[in-house]
């Protein structure tokens, strides 16, 4: 089932405001990711609060963009909330679909016990990449660096991570998939579920190409499931966990960063050196 606006008419005078904001979703967002990963990049070995900024970045970024999609809804006079995924779930997930997400939370469990291990505290940090300057970490190293070290920098986080799983949902599963339908009417689950995940996993550029795909493979699985229960509330809840077990992994667990010359430490009390784990 999806329940989804059969016709871009059903948005009536928003119906090009809805077309504008799928398109960033898909074109913008990546590039805005990207600039705001790299102007982390710069500030992270020389700026303790380089990432709570790029916290608060993204809270403004998440939230702004999904305050902007209620309007483009409230403004739609035949697009009703069931239709945007605003809803109890209707019915269960078919077998492939449920398997998929009992494979993901088991992947959840897995991965949070091998990063609670230490199993990147105990990979080298890796060097430069030849002919690279400013810009020189690898991808996986510059996406772990994003991982919370302080009490005052998991708080923050928590936030994030549930932002991430209401916000992103709300955009790329709820909105996005709604306009989609209605501008190319009759378009299949599956195809539906693949524009989904490659929209999701371009939104994530900046995390390399392992970043990508999995994700990617992430964004299909949760339009699948939202697509077959005709709501939000399942793809919320697995997103958010997706996204919060960092929270379960200690400062002692992540390999340090490479610091830099005169790097400032913060003044606040909670906050410790940016560039690598607390003592």
């Amino acid at each position: 089932m999806t329940g989804l606006p059969d016709t871009l008419a059903d948005f009536g005078p928003a119906a090009l405001a809805a077309v504008v904001v799928a398109g960033y979703l898909v074109v913008g967002e990546p590039v805005v990711g990207h600039v705001l990963h790299r102007r982390f990049e710069d500030r992270m070995r020389t700026d303790a609060r380089a990432r709570r900024s790029f916290y608060v970045r993204l809270l403004i970024l998440e939230w702004g963009l999904s305050l902007l999609v209620l309007v483009v809804f409230l403004a739609a006079p035949d697009v009703d909330g069931g239709q945007l995924g605003l809803r109890w779930p209707k019915a269960w997930p078919g077998w492939v679909t449920g398997g998929a997400c009992l494979l993901l939370v088991g992947f959840v469990v897995v991965s949070t016990r091998a990063l609670r291990s230490g199993a990147l505290a105990a990979q080298p940090p890796p060097g430069p990449r030849p002919g690279e300057g400013r810009h020189s970490e690898p991808a996986v190293q510059s996406t772990v660096a994003l991982l919370p070290r302080s009490a005052g920098e998991r708080r923050l986080f928590a936030v994030v991570g549930a932002t991430a799983g209401i916000c992103e949902e709300w955009l790329y599963r709820g909105f996005f998939l709604a306009v989609v339908a209605a501008v190319v009417p009759g378009l299949a689950s599956g195809w539906l579920v693949v524009v989904a995940a490659v929209a999701f996993g371009a939104a994530h550029a900046y995390q390399g190409l392992a970043g990508v795909l999995l994700t990617g493979v992430l964004g299909g699985v949760f339009a699948a499931l939202y697509l077959q229960t005709g709501s939000l509330l399942l793809p919320v809840l697995l997103h958010a966990a997706v996204d919060l077990r960092f929270l379960l992994v200690p400062s002692s667990a992540l390999p340090p960063l490479r610091p830099a010359r005169g790097a400032r430490r913060d003044t606040q009390g909670d906050q410790r050196d940016s560039v690598g784990p607390s003592e």
